[in-house]
């Protein structure tokens, strides 16, 4: 009872959010036109359960008028059925579309915002596959919880409707054991009750272990789809190292636990369905076993055994309702752990950038530059890495940090630009001013080469001339004539022509200071020289940091800057004539 109002908590965590949200008048609406159509189609079923006396009396009895009379009745329920049925579909529907937009809106700010992604990948894999979870799993717990939903509601309504009738169906065809006739007050009442939990009982006993099963199963999907799509991404690294084998091995891996967990779903769902198909097909004839002897015995005519055998169907289905969803309840158990797991881990990723044993970002004096305050930069374990106690950037200097690989240059930059949170100190960015980074490998969206430039900012922020004429600057003019064409252009352009991408796209951007993590390392020295040149001239204010290991770039930057081993981490260090020759 504890683990299901534990569940029903994050059912009500995860759901109500958009029925408080700006467009809780919608969903209210819908939602509320949804259960009244659903409790008209109840009011149906009760009425077609009383024709059901009248209609096989008036066959027993041979009367024809009451026969047509109740005919042209069936047809007026059936067809306010049928009316009934395809509203609430179409208004399910779009309340399913409109929610889970809403919904979808909401997961991607809260993934998003604030480099939250990114720390959340720090963090580990405590949620796996983001994309999974956000394009099939919200919209599986909307479809799915509407119609558990909606299926518990017609459980419960009809049976309160039909529990009244058959309690007194039960006192018109009293029980008979051996031709004679028992007195057990609502027989047929108890009789649905004992068969329903019976049923509940094994069906959970026996279906249990598929909640596990299918929350193991929708990741091992999610797995084997990312990794396919990997291959596709890199396909020009794995054609080059002719790594077609290997990657054959490692997907057919993941295929393998896909499929074990897929054996492990089919053996339980046999299992179930041995059970459920079983517990269906006896409830066919069990009503009419129950009340059968009170037929025969003359106490009931045709109608009256109709009617009860429709009542007690009606009252043993709304009770078997555990047993008849067990498989789409685990199924949506598993997508509310998901989603449930999904949250925690954004929370987690919130909380990494705002507790006390992280890199705190604030807001420094516009003239000071960018400056580190006792900052000690670590690994998500704890180890030390980079001390930049100190460190000063004024605006418009321009600054080279070298190293040995692996000593925390690239992570250096992370915390200068605010999304590395493991370590202590500060660092103090000037009020009003942009950080912008180039990486060795940039990213390039897939769409038009214009939004590849312009990105962050949307395609038409800048106009296309600008665009022109900045790709021209930068030494891809042969792409002038392709602004507007869609590629994957990540993979259309070799890393050289890429990085320069990145400078076109720094110049639009014109940040105040520009750090450049081996942002040209794929150009020859004269056209590395050309671009920085570039850049010194079209933004002319901005601060220059480089990462780079080559000499020449020294001539390049006014002053340089040494990571060197301190104990278990490294220090950064101001590197001078004399401390060269130490």
């Amino acid at each position: 009872m504890s683990r299901l109002i534990a569940s029903l908590a994050v059912v009500w965590r995860l759901a109500a959010p958009y029925f408080r949200s700006e467009e809780r008048r919608a969903g209210r609406a819908l939602l509320a036109s949804v259960i009244v159509i659903e409790l008209g189609i109840v009011a149906i079923t009760v009425l077609i359960n009383q024709w059901n006396n009248r209609f096989y009396n008036a066959l027993q009895e041979r009367n024809w008028d009451t026969f047509v009379s109740e005919l042209l009745l069936f047809c007026a329920l059936a067809a306010a059925y049928i009316l009934l049925a395809v509203y609430q579909l179409y208004l399910n529907q779009w309340l399913q579309i409109r929610w889970r937009r809403w919904m979808t809106g909401q997961y991607l700010s809260h993934w998003l915002e604030g480099s939250n992604h990114y720390r959340m990948q720090l963090l580990g894999d405590a949620a796996d596959n983001p994309d999974q979870r956000i394009a099939d799993d919200i919209n599986l717990f909307i479809d799915r919880g509407l119609s558990i939903g909606l299926g518990l509601l017609n459980s419960v309504v009809t049976l309160g409707s039909f529990v009244a009738i058959l309690w007194g169906l039960s006192e018109q065809a009293p029980l008979h054991i051996g031709g004679t006739a028992v007195s057990i007050p609502g027989y047929l009442v108890w009789a649905a009750l004992l068969y329903a939990v019976v049923g509940t009982a094994f069906t959970h006993l026996i279906g249990r272990p598929l909640i596990r099963l299918n929350f193991q199963q929708q990741r091992y999907e999610a797995d084997f789809r990312f990794n396919l799509v990997r291959v596709r991404e890199n396909g020009e690294q794995i054609a080059l190292l002719a790594g077609e084998t290997a990657e054959r091995a490692r997907l057919l891996d993941r295929f393998a636990a896909l499929m074990g967990n897929w054996y492990a779903i089919m053996s339980r769902q046999k299992k179930l369905t041995f059970f459920t198909a079983g517990f269906n097909q006896v409830s066919t004839i069990f009503p009419f076993v129950v009340v059968s002897p009170a037929y025969f015995a003359g106490a009931v005519n045709l109608g009256g055994l109709m009617q009860t055998a429709s009542a007690f169907g009606s009252v043993q289905q709304a009770l078997s309702f555990f047993v008849t969803s067990y498989r789409s309840l685990a199924e949506w158990k598993a997508v509310v752990d998901r989603l449930a797991g999904f949250d925690a881990s954004i929370a987690a990723g919130r909380a990494l950038a705002a507790g006390p044993d992280t890199i705190a970002v604030t807001v420094g004096d516009k003239a000071g530059g960018i400056a580190a305050e006792r900052l000690d930069v670590r690994l998500p374990s704890g180890t030390p890495l980079v001390a930049a106690h100190g460190l000063a950037l004024p605006a418009g200097e321009r600054v080279l940090v070298n190293g040995p690989s692996g000593s925390g240059k690239s992570t250096l930059f992370r915390a200068l630009a605010g999304v590395w949170p493991f370590g202590d100190g500060s660092v103090a960015v000037p009020a009003g001013s942009r950080v912008m980074v180039l990486p060795q490998r940039p990213y390039l969206p897939v769409g038009t080469l214009a939004a590849a430039v312009c990105y962050p900012a949307l395609p038409d922020a800048f106009s296309r001339d600008k665009i022109a004429e900045v790709l021209a600057a930068v030494g891809l003019g042969a792409l002038t004539d392709r602004i507007d064409e869609e590629a994957h252009w990540g993979r259309t352009l070799s890393l050289g022509e890429q990085q320069r991408i990145a400078v076109a796209r720094a110049i639009l951007q014109a940040p105040d200071y520009l750090l450049l993590d081996e942002a040209t390392a794929s150009l020859d020295e004269p056209s590395e020289a050309a671009l920085y040149g570039l850049l010194r001239e079209r933004l002319p204010g901005a601060a220059l940091i480089s990462i780079g290991h080559r000499s020449t770039l020294n001539a390049l930057h006014d002053r340089n800057l040494v990571l060197e081993r301190d104990g278990d981490g490294h220090r950064l260090r101001e590197h001078t004539a004399a401390a060269a020759a130490e």
